[in-house]
């Protein structure tokens, strides 16, 4: 009964360890690629870099610009995805129910791929709900001042 009790205390552990991004802290095992943002929205170091759905990196660091007040993201890109064109567009996404944000790319056409230090120059800011839910109400005030 013991051995079933710690076999299960060690399965949700591992599970807890998926779930919360620990198991992969580091960016030991790609080469870092960076980008700038507008804003970020809750985007988070150890979030998942995904491209067509599929993982391929993790943020590994994120720090602000005091000059051009941009949020500079870095990210580490796994070794074996060596072909992304380094005209690559990054967007912010939100996954699931919980709004665990993430980068998403798009890659371009380019021959030239993102090597060590590249950097991503095309990108898409976070949807802040709040923005969109204020234009909205904005635009339909507008709409009934002008109906008068």
């Amino acid at each position: 009964m013991g051995a079933f009790m710690a076999a299960g205390f060690v399965a949700l552990f591992f599970l807890a360890m998926q779930v919360s991004n620990l198991s992969a802290m580091s960016g030991e095992d790609g080469y870092s690629v960076t980008a700038r943002f507008d804003n970020i929205g809750g985007l988070k170091v150890r979030s998942s870099v995904a491209m067509a759905g599929v993982r391929v990196g993790r943020v590994t660091d994120i720090s602000f610009d005091n000059t051009t007040y941009e949020a500079i993201v870095t990210m580490s890109i796994d070794y074996n995805r060596k072909t992304i064109p380094d005209d690559t567009f990054a967007k912010i996404y939100t996954a699931g129910l919980l709004g665990e944000q993430y980068i998403g790319l798009d890659p371009g056409g380019s021959e030239k791929y993102l090597d060590e230090g590249g950097k991503i120059t095309l990108t898409q800011s976070a949807l802040v709900l709040e923005e969109i839910i204020g234009q909205f109400l904005f635009s339909k005030a507008e709409e009934g001042d002008s109906g008068e």
